[in-house]
């Protein structure tokens, strides 16, 4: 999916959220473990439930990878099932994959080719070759991971690196973001910024001012839709804003993709308002 693309959805459906499809079979209502496939059948209603309410869908593969083979296969039929059903949806891999450049060049072909997502996370801490191979499919993104929304970003994202010449020191996610901007560009490059971070998109937007941020944190983590939106929004929205928990679980019984649909409708409706505000 192109930038232009991307933006002109976000425009059509007046959102910029997107629901993360971190179905836990755990967690799914009881009903639909008579099914043949119940993580899928979840994920499918949910979709049904949702689809003109967001611009992108985004599972966690782990919530996938820990079923083995069912799991896989579950996952498989998700993302056809959007590819082929609702074509204008912007698809994530949140593998947060990274590694040497010969491993990367294959987690690609698993998640961009193979499986057809439009955009993958990354982890960046392994330089510029454990992530370029992900750069090589067109129309295809990867979206690394800057300033993450939980606790333990403080251990490292944070640090302080080597001052400058007016004493104010450069943070590491800082150079993480100055760094890799250069290995690709507006039209295949995101980055994941959590929204309990928000006061920290002023800094950020002065570094990166026109890329699209993949934003969690937003409702059951704390975040602020608001303040992620005063702070982060630029002239193509360049936000989407992830909640996973809060639209997919808002329910636990038969009807809890209608559930679903009236919280991400909540979301949608703030959405609206923000646009027409900042646009």
């Amino acid at each position: 999916m192109t930038r232009s693309e991307l933006f002109g959805n976000i425009e059509k459906k007046k959102s910029f959220l997107c629901v993360g499809l971190d179905t836990d079979i755990t967690k799914i209502p009881k009903h639909l473990l008579k099914t043949e496939d119940p993580v899928f059948e979840f994920n499918k209603q949910i979709i049904d439930a949702t689809h003109d309410l967001c611009v992108a869908y985004k599972p966690n593969m782990a919530f996938y990878e820990t079923e083995g083979a069912t799991g896989w296969i579950s996952l498989e039929k998700t993302i056809n099932y959007i590819n082929q059903t609702y074509k204008t949806i912007f698809t994530i891999a949140d593998a947060k994959r990274g590694d040497i450049g010969n491993t990367s060049k294959m987690y690609a072909k698993a998640f961009l080719k193979n499986l057809n997502f439009d955009s993958i996370t990354v982890a960046p801490y392994m330089g510029e070759d454990s992530v370029t191979p992900f750069l090589e499919y067109k129309n295809k993104w990867v979206i690394l991971l800057a300033l993450t929304s939980n606790t333990g970003a403080l251990d490292f994202q944070m640090l302080e690196l080597n001052t400058h010449f007016d004493g104010e020191g450069e943070i590491l996610f800082q150079k993480v973001l100055e760094t890799s901007k250069e290995w690709g560009s507006l039209d295949n490059m995101m980055y994941v910024v959590g929204a309990t971070k928000a006061e920290m998109f002023t800094d950020i937007r002065k570094i990166i001012p026109e890329h699209f941020l993949l934003v969690p944190g937003v409702g059951a983590q704390g975040g602020s839709l608001q303040d992620v939106a005063k702070y982060g929004m630029n002239k193509q929205c360049g936000l989407l804003v992830n909640s996973s928990r809060g639209i997919i679980y808002a329910g636990s019984d038969e009807d809890f993709a209608d559930k679903a649909r009236a919280e991400a409708m909540k979301l949608q409706k703030e959405m609206k308002l923000v646009l027409k505000k900042y646009l």
